[in-house]
């Protein structure tokens, strides 16, 4: 199966840019990879270092640390209101890698997930290695799912429902209204909810809603949203890699170790000191590098809606996907000759609307891209403000040069 997965445009472009690089021995504006300008706390490094010097440098269990975890557990309860317990959490190497945990403890042969039509390239790609089926729900003018249009997207084989908000690539956010009724229709239907809340300190419009928060009256065997986090964004965290899955059961948490123990054995142990001290200091540097992360947002890219590239200001999250068919170039012509002339990279937005069609095995049999995503690019706003203000200014530029008349 993995050999008929090709790799993302997130890493094509990440590849072209360190080529670029290289070989022309100048900058890169580096819009394609969402990697903060900022850095964790000192003491952050400070607790990973003094770990090794400590020589806490041994495996520990495969669902993490006792001590992360009940931190986890506390964080969790204060600051999304979830009602869990240090069996359900179980921390891991990054996100991603939690994410590809959970869907392989929930899948079921012949399977189907339901994502959203514009998606992370991850979110598919870990789809298809746990072996379920990916279908994909319409979205609005907003970007953001309908009910209805998520019902009428299920069949009798729809097992799990993927959420993710703040969403990558969109930056939109739902409200307490959508996410209930998208959880009501879960649970009407008899599905599993995978929440991904990477994003979930980065909200700039409204609030952020944790979907299990809403399940706090609901008994634990009876719970159906597994929530997924990570210190990469909060706490700028990187290449810490270092994430923590909330399961909704107790049976899904018991399922998930044995994937974890399978494939990883254990997440670094000085790193799980690092998260330690991170998950202490996150009442002073969650809103501090949402701030960082919003003024950006609200310096840079009100000229790409000036400009006509976007439709609206995202609402949270580090990316804002713009439109760039007043070129008439296809995203990937677009994000190569940007690159080549400028030395700015974003990411082609056709990637995030991948839909592939399997066959009866289950193999990919036709990979095609919605139409409709050809003239999209992903930008960053993370980065450095300063490399930010040039890139927008070049990305536009370019545009201006090469519009249709």
């Amino acid at each position: 199966m993995a050999t008929t997965i090709p790799s993302s445009c997130l890493q094509d472009i990440y590849r072209a840019a360190e080529v670029k690089e290289r070989t022309s021995g100048g900058e890169v504006i580096k819009l394609h990879v969402g990697d903060p300008y900022f850095d964790p706390p000192e003491e952050v490094a400070e607790a990973f270092m003094d770990a090794v010097r400590r020589g806490e440098t041994k495996y520990s269990g495969v669902e993490g640390m006792p001590a992360l975890r009940e931190a986890l557990v506390e964080k969790l309860r204060t600051d999304n209101g979830l009602d869990t317990g240090v069996s359900r959490v179980l921390v891991s190497p990054g996100s991603c890698q939690g994410l590809s945990a959970l869907m392989q403890s929930l899948a079921e042969p012949g399977a189907e997930i339901l994502l959203p039509e514009l998606h992370w390239p991850v979110h598919l790609q870990q789809s298809l290695l746990a072996g379920l089926r990916p279908v994909f729900y319409k979205l609005g003018p907003d970007f953001l799912p309908d009910p209805d249009t998520v019902a009428a997207a299920s069949g009798p084989r729809t097992r799990i429902l993927l959420l993710n908000s703040p969403a990558n690539p969109t930056g939109a956010v739902m409200d307490a209204r959508l996410t209930g009724a998208l959880l009501d229709l879960a649970r009407a239907k008899g599905w599993q909810v995978i929440s991904d809340e990477a994003y979930e300190h980065y909200v700039f419009d409204g609030a952020h809603l944790s979907v299990a928060s809403l399940e706090r009256e609901v008994p634990v065997a009876e719970r159906i949203v597994h929530s997924t986090f990570s210190f990469s964004k909060s706490a700028a965290m990187t290449g810490y890699r270092l994430g923590y899955v909330a399961a909704a059961t107790e049976e899904a948490a018991d399922a998930m170790k044995v994937v974890q123990e399978a494939s990883i054995i254990g997440t670094s142990t000085p790193a799980q000191f690092a998260g330690i001290a991170a998950v202490g200091a996150r009442a002073d540097i969650a809103e501090l590098n949402r701030k960082r992360v919003m003024t950006n947002r609200d310096s840079a890219l009100p000229r790409l809606v000036e400009a006509g590239l976007l439709r609206q200001l995202p609402a949270g999250g580090w990316y804002a996907l713009a439109d760039i068919g007043c070129t008439g170039m296809d995203a990937e012509t677009f994000a190569t000759r940007l690159l080549d002339a400028t030395g700015v990279a974003v990411v082609p937005g056709n990637g995030f609307a991948w839909h592939p069609a399997l066959d009866s095995a289950g193999s990919i049999a036709s990979a095609a891209y919605a139409p409709w995503a050809q003239h999209l690019i992903r930008i960053a706003f993370c980065v450095d403000p300063d490399a930010l203000e040039r890139g927008v200014r070049q990305l536009l530029a370019f545009v201006r040069d090469h519009a249709v008349e």
